[in-house]
């Protein structure tokens, strides 16, 4: 298996401009060429772990409601319009959200308020942009999960929560560190702008459609 030489470029690039980027594929003991050459060798579930993580660093994933309902407050909306900002970046990934609720009520009805405040922030989401062919899993977990385990109300419960699921379908498979260039994308362009600032050309793969 080879690299393309701008690929090696970029890659090299990235390490030199954020030395904490490689972390995640670079064990420590050969330093940059051990991470490169994870980085040629990163796998669909692997890419999905550390954009997921990086999603998780960069922005924030949840947004909550008022009790018994499913209508977005502004602040909600604010947090997707972000949440929108970051996933309009990566056309090649799919994203899950998961709608919660606390613990007061049936566990049948909050199984529903929890699908529809999913729905609320899936149809936000594709208001600001995202194609509802991203948003793959739409899924209520209810009351199954609480971040406070408590029978009142609470509001930290009553979520909606957006999560990197996959890559959209025509990117599976690909090999020769091309999911790394998809994870550190912004990471990548802009090292190869400082090692060579007249170029123009853009490491982004194009994208097949969202």
């Amino acid at each position: 298996m080879f690299m393309k030489p701008a690929l090696i470029v970029s890659l090299l690039a990235l390490a030199a401009c954020t030395g904490e980027v490689g972390s995640e594929v670079d064990e420590g003991a050969f330093g940059t060429p051990t991470m490169v050459n994870g980085m040629a060798m990163m796998g669909e579930g692997q890419a999905t772990e550390l954009l997921g993580t990086r999603f998780n660093a960069e922005v924030p994933t949840a947004v909550t409601f008022a009790f018994n309902s499913d209508v977005l407050t502004p602040q909600a909306q604010q947090t997707l319009a972000t949440q929108a900002t970051w996933i309009r970046k990566f056309p090649e990934v799919k994203f899950s959200v998961y709608g919660h609720t606390d613990l007061v009520g049936s566990e049948s009805y909050n199984k529903g308020l929890g699908l529809r405040r999913a729905k609320a922030a899936v149809n936000y989401l594709v208001s600001q942009g995202i194609s509802r062919s991203r948003l793959e899993a739409l899924v209520s977990l209810g009351e199954t999960q609480p971040v406070v385990a408590t029978q009142n109300r609470e509001e930290r419960n009553r979520r909606a929560v957006t999560a990197v699921s996959g890559f959209a379908k025509g990117y599976a498979g690909q090999i020769n560190g091309k999911y790394a260039a998809i994870i550190f994308r912004d990471y990548v362009e802009s090292g190869t702008r400082a090692i060579n600032p007249a170029t123009t050309t853009s490491t982004q793969i194009a994208p097949t459609g969202q």
